[in-house]
């Protein structure tokens, strides 16, 4: 027969009762509740939920319980009824009744995971249960990097996939199995009622062994059948010849979740709960599936439901039949009539997480077999000394593998650290070995084996077990029918080994009983000496002299016996310990390595589980012996990133000043080039800010300061391109006069931006233009007689010009040159960096000018454009500033020289940036800069040649609009590097991006294309969102969004923020017409729109007559 797929399409969904889903990308849970068997494991878990929560996983603070099955197995209903019970006892109490109130589940959203105890469906292949097996994935885009375990991959299905979009009410998921939704699938909520399980598709074989629903075309269950015929299960066959299997997923809507609530204070159900427990009731076993779910079925009679008996439930007294028939009989009583649909999700995938080693096997290896196929990783979260040793087919898990050691196709290794040459050969699974096991692995073949270190707890004494079996054993086949062990019958190990039926079995135990899971194979204790993993792994083969003396010996145990024993919360811990031994690994080799690896969810995994202090340390150790002053700052940086997220958000914003006087021994050391001796002054002073998140983000801030070091010891060996030659001294009072365009960036602009520039390499396309016909900045020099320097700068014309003056008449003038807002900062700068004057010296700046000089100098500045404006004003100043005081002290240069010497001056300066602006403005007309990933930092330029006339089509094209508003590029420059620093994937492709735009960009021009030259300044306008989110005022969007339709492409020139806007315009001459579109646009305050001429003259510099007057300013 054909059912029913519910998917969700509003669109044909007509007025009807029930519920009408709201859009939401995910459930954001209101109670989180997972079952669990054993008491002492109660605590260990919670703590992960803990975790959990704390990565941001679980929603908006959803209330978290882990709750503790009766001590006698209640089975999954059961366990269900009493997490029910739970949960609404600590809702009630929230909204502060003092009893349990079932109105508090209308709106809330409750999930329970079961972790199975019941029926003896303990794990064998991870101690920590199936919900806590760790899977061989990675995800690459989380925000913190951690293991994944089955909890987590179901956690992440039910939350953003199958639960999406659900009414309130309860949620139940089994953990026994592995789970995978096709993207996109949605299940159809509109006019929901009562309950509805969840199916995927099955094959018949397959559901021979598990559970499927029987349905009808409408999706309402008429059964629910357990390995049943083939005959059966035919007629729950779909159109797409699959069955719906049961996947252990169920929902409860509000309305149902109280009805079955109200049945936990009626006998003989309240057994099911602690609280009938603890009064004393008799227990009872219940099913979720074929007790609570069955007597809503509409095929199902209340005799054959009352009479009936629940698969794999068992058979007891009497007296257990009779409570189980009164039990189901309240239940039909209490549920029948609640409706009980199914969602069939097409493409789903359901594994069961079975009792077979070679099963799990498989799950962990075989991407084609397994639910977890989308995002299976051969090498997850681990260290591989030499990963080509890794065969494919195979995974490694949270793991340290060192040297060489070799894995086979189909075998997996998880929590190990393991140390070669070691062979693993196909088929076989190791998990929590250490490097002591190594020695022991090395003697033996190792195929087709199940090796495992246990730690477990012996009336509170800690030891490490460890277990042998084969791939192939089935743990609860009779050893006297068809039983195996180590992939053999066990008459063949008692002929190899020496060992007899005695030594494994105890006599009250029948032959017929009689398994690999009770038998007593592992050594768990010896009288005298230290046990080791060689003592289960000599029954590979034949014993050594002793080693059967030494095997009966000792203490052994069942697994039966061990699993009681497990110590779940010491197994987490080593897991984690390992986890992040194998985290410090990969820091040192991204650093080291220059690699474009995020380390930001590393470090949030680490401050959230307490291990920030090993991970600060292996910062320090990065920092302190790296020859490459790149992978310091870098590392600098993360530890900035450790800090601040140890504020956990508190303490301000991460940018603020970096001068504390606490810090200045450790800068000291820094900006002598001790990198090492720095870096341990900083960690010393780092320990005295740790006790506050206000002290600790500041400490962050200083951590950033000493990364700025080292990006401007990096920038410095660009002065290695720097070159001057001694020309004639012109004579007193003779001008040099320069005079620049501004410029405007096409493309790639951040890729310039050190570290990015010398770290990934950059490319930028610029145009020198002309601003309403002229150069807007310029410079004047000349000597004078008395020796001193007299500064004099003007800047804006559009909000008003600004005329600043000063006189330097001593060295103490000019200590202010590093401090970018003091007045003449840049021109101080200037002097220094161009050697007119040396600040570190004996000599007074009075007998520098004189010795050198005979006399003085007046520098004079000024720039027509607003400050902030965009077109790399400061930059080009700078150029124009350094040009006049090389020509005025005697001194001839290039232009190449003077690109690097400003790179130079602004490190000096302190305000950072890149090498785009001076390209741009130095550089005349259209040229596109490029910088190899590499120190020292060079720039090349290239000039690019257009076809005849499109200059002039350019010209008529492009307009700047001023916006009004100003921007600090140092504001938005501090946020890009810390991002950069934390290689964040966005980032670090929007990197690359940028550098091929410009690149097209360089390639449109060359073949006069506007539309194309449009289009890649659109696409750069959006790289330089993502970049530096935030740089464009709703202002300025607003004034972009009424030219969209008039223009080619737009962009905010420069970072962004404010300042000039340029747009390319699909006709010619449009400045009239933009001009009356944008004052018919509200809320864009002061405007002004500027012609723009490409200047293919570039920069100008003069030596003006004698009696030639003075630039005004």
């Amino acid at each position: 027969m054909s059912f029913c797929t519910l998917w969700k399409d509003p669109s044909t969904q007509g007025p009807e009762a029930g519920f009408v889903p709201m859009a939401r990308d995910k459930v954001e849970w209101t109670v989180i509740v997972l079952t669990c068997q054993y008491k002492d494991s109660v605590f260990a878990f919670h703590k992960e939920l803990e975790v959990r929560r704390d990565r941001g996983a679980l929603g908006q603070h959803p209330i978290l319980l882990t709750v503790e099955d009766p001590k006698v197995q209640v089975g999954s209903g059961g366990a269900t009824l009493n997490a029910l019970l739970v949960a609404a006892e600590h809702l009630s109490a929230r909204a502060g009744y003092t009893v349990v109130v079932s109105d508090v589940l209308q709106k809330a959203w409750v999930l329970i995971l079961h972790m199975p105890s019941f029926q003896g469906r303990d794990f064998l292949f991870d101690d920590c249960s199936r919900a806590f097996t760790c899977l061989p994935v990675e995800d690459p885009a989380a925000p913190v990097e951690a293991l994944t375990c089955n909890l987590d991959s179901l956690l992440a299905t039910l939350t953003h996939q199958v639960c999406k979009g659900s009414p309130p009410g309860v949620w139940v998921c089994s953990t026994d199995m592995l789970l995978s939704i096709p993207a996109g699938s949605e299940i159809d909520w509109h006019g929901f009622q009562g309950a509805r399980v969840i199916a995927v598709p099955g094959s018949i074989s397959y559901a021979q062994k598990h559970g499927v629903y029987l349905a009808d075309t409408q999706g309402v269950v008429h059964d629910i059948l357990y390995q049943s015929s083939e005959d059966q299960i035919q007629r729950c066959l779909g159109l797409d010849k699959k069955v719906p299997l049961v996947c252990g997923v169920v929902f409860f809507s509000a309305e149902t979740a109280e009805q079955l609530l109200a049945t936990h204070v009626i006998p003989p159900l309240d057994a099911c709960t602690y609280l009938g427990l603890d009064s004393g009731a008799p227990p009872i076993q219940l099913s979720l599936f074929f007790d609570i779910l069955l007597c809503m079925a509409q095929g199902v009679t209340e005799e054959a439901f009352v009479t009936g008996q629940s698969p794999g439930m068992g058979s007891g007294d009497a007296r257990k039949a009779a409570a189980t028939r009164n039990a189901r009989s309240v239940l039909w009583k209490a549920l029948h009539a609640v409706p009980l649909t199914m969602a069939y999700i097409p493409g789903g995938r359901y594994d069961y997480m079975s009792m077979s080693p070679g099963d799990h096997i498989l799950h962990l290896t075989a991407q084609e077999h397994t639910a977890c196929i989308q995002s299976f990783c051969k090498v997850a979260h681990s260290d591989v000394a030499e990963p080509a040793l890794l065969a494919e087919g195979c995974s490694v898990t949270n793991s340290l593998l060192e040297g060489a050691v070799s894995l086979g196709p189909g075998s997996a290794v998880q929590h190990c650290c393991l140390k070669g040459p070691l062979q693993i050969r196909s088929g076989c699974l190791l998990t929590g070995l250490d490097v002591a096991s190594s020695e022991d692995l090395k003697g033996h073949v190792l195929e087709d084996v199940v090796i495992q270190g246990h730690a477990l707890r012996l009336r509170d004494i800690p030891c490490k077990v460890f277990t042998l079996s084969g791939r192939h054993d089935n743990w609860q086949c009779p050893a006297e029918k068809n039983g195996t062990y180590l992939n053999v019958p066990w008459a063949e190990l008692f002929r190899r080994t020496g060992i007899q039926n005695q030594d494994l079995w105890s006599s009250d135990i029948l032959p017929s009983g009689r398994c690999l899971l009770n038998a007593h194979l592992f050594p768990v204790l010896h009288a005298s000496e230290p046990l080791v993993l060689g003592d289960v792994l000599w029954l590979l083969g034949s014993p050594g002299a002793g080693q059967l003396q030494r095997w009966r010996a000792s203490w052994r145990m069942s697994w039966e016996e061990l699993r009681s024993c497990l110590d779940q919360e010491t197994e987490l811990a080593s897991r984690k310990a390992l986890f992040f031994l194998q985290a410090q690994n990969k820091i040192q080799k991204v650093l080291t390595g220059h690699s474009n690896f995020s380390l930001l969810p590393l470090i949030r995994s680490a401050v959230i589980e307490g291990y920030q202090e090993a991970v600060l340390k292996t910062l320090d150790e990065v920092a302190s012996t790296a020859s490459d002053p790149g992978v310091a700052a870098r590392a600098l940086a993360c530890i900035a990133d450790v800090l601040a997220c140890m504020a956990k958000g508190e303490g301000g914003l991460r940018s603020g000043p970096a001068a504390n006087k606490a810090w200045t021994p450790a800068f000291q050391q820094l900006e002598r080039g001790r990198i090492g001796e720095g870096v341990k002054e900083l960690a010393k002073e780092r320990k005295k800010w740790l006790s506050r998140p206000i002290l600790l983000v500041r400490a962050a801030r200083h951590y950033e300061g000493a990364e700025q070091i080292l990006i401007r010891q990096a920038v410095m060996s660009s002065c290695e391109f720097i070159s001057i030659q001694p020309v004639d001294l012109p004579p007193v009072g003779r001008k040099v006069l320069v005079e620049c365009p501004a410029r405007v960036d096409l493309s790639g602009g951040w890729s310039d931006t050190p570290p990015i520039t010398y770290e990934h390499g950059g490319a930028v396309v610029d145009l020198a233009i002309l601003v309403d016909g002229h150069r807007p900045i310029g410079a004047q020099a000349w000597r004078i007689a008395e020796p001193e320097l007299r500064l004099v700068s003007a800047s804006g014309r559009l909000e008003g010009e600004v005329v600043v003056e000063s006189v330097c008449r001593s060295l103490e003038d000019l200590q202010d040159y590093c401090q970018p807002h003091a007045p003449g900062a840049l021109l101080k700068a200037a002097f220094i960096c161009t050697g007119v004057v040396t600040l570190r010296s004996e000599r007074s700046l009075r007998d520098q000018l004189e010795e050198r000089f005979g006399g003085g100098f007046e520098l004079r500045t000024w720039s027509r454009l607003p400050h902030g404006s965009g077109l790399g004003t400061s930059s080009i100043l700078a150029g124009a500033v350094i040009a006049a005081l090389y020509c005025v002290s005697g001194h001839s240069t290039s232009v190449e020289s003077l690109i690097h010497s400003v790179l130079h001056l602004e490190q000096v300066l302190t305000t950072g940036g890149g090498w785009q602006d001076q390209v741009g403005g130095l550089v005349p007309g259209l040229k596109i800069g490029r910088s190899k990933a590499q120190l020292p930092l060079k720039v090349e330029v290239e000039q690019i040649a257009v076809p005849e006339g499109f200059r002039r089509t350019l010209n008529e094209h492009l307009l700047l609009l001023y916006t009004g508003k100003t921007r600090l590029a140092r504001n938005l420059l501090q946020d890009v590097l810390r991002n950069w620093y934390a290689r964040l994937p966005t980032i670090v492709q929007n990197a690359d991006a940028l550098v091929s735009n410009a690149e097209e960009c360089a390639q449109a021009l060359q073949q006069g294309n506007l539309a194309l030259l449009g289009k890649c300044l659109n696409t750069y306008r959006l790289q330089k969102k993502i970049m530096a989110p935030g740089c464009e005022p709703l202002a300025v969007q607003r004034m972009m969004e009424a030219l969209q339709p008039h223009v080619f492409g737009q962009s905010l020139a420069g970072a962004g923020g404010g300042g000039f806007l340029y747009v390319l315009t699909k006709q010619p001459r449009m400045q009239e017409a933009l001009q009356k579109i944008l004052a018919e646009t509200e809320g864009l305050g002061n405007f002004s729109i500027h012609t723009v001429e490409v200047d293919a003259a570039g920069f100008q510099m003069q030596l003006l007559e004698e009696d030639q007057p003075l630039r005004p300013l």
